[in-house]
């Protein structure tokens, strides 16, 4: 085994990055009032892709409920085991989920609701994002599928430059106090 191999794997380990000897994860769902519908048809179009999918809720449409108890939810099962899960969350703006779900250790929650597909791309690429936070009210069926279907097989980089800021966020490596 070559040494870069050999520090990949080590970095899997550590849970910073994905993909070396990455099998399909389990995807974690999780959504509010404003994206229950769109996460059951998301649903739906994941397990006939072939992903296996776990449902955290709300599992029935209720006017009002808070997106905090279930993000959390999904948030912990992804913090706990990276290397098995990712998340996509389902919100009005996607905003409040990501915030929620980012104060989590070693979640990376990211939000999409319109826009370049870039910005999908970047967020696995880049920041190896563990959970995609939709806008629901923001994106059709079709446009949530294929920015979900980008993000699940959109691979991390694994660049050094991009492993060494992940370990700053992380708090694994210290850095110069700028401020």
């Amino acid at each position: 085994m070559d040494d870069l191999t050999s520090q990949l794997e080590s970095l899997e380990k550590e849970n910073l990055i994905s993909g070396v000897n990455a099998t399909r994860k389990t995807i974690i769902l999780g959504a509010d009032h404003a994206g229950f519908e769109l996460k059951e048809q998301i649903k739906k179009f994941l397990k006939s892709s072939g992903y296996v999918v776990e449902d955290e809720g709300s599992f029935v449409l209720t006017e009002g409920d808070d997106y905090p108890e279930i993000c959390k939810i999904v948030a912990k099962r992804v913090s706990a085991e990276p290397s098995v899960y990712q998340g996509i969350l389902f919100g009005g703006s996607g905003q409040g989920e990501a915030i929620t779900a980012n104060r989590l250790p070693g979640v990376r929650a990211v939000v999409y609701y319109g826009g370049d597909e870039d910005i999908i791309k970047l967020s696995r690429d880049h920041n190896n994002a563990n959970i995609l936070s939709l806008g629901s009210r923001f994106l059709n069926l079709e446009q949530a599928q294929k920015m979900i279907t980008l993000w699940l097989t959109t691979p991390f980089s694994g660049d050094e430059r991009h492993i060494r800021r992940l370990q700053k966020i992380d708090g694994q490596i210290e850095e110069e106090n700028i401020f």
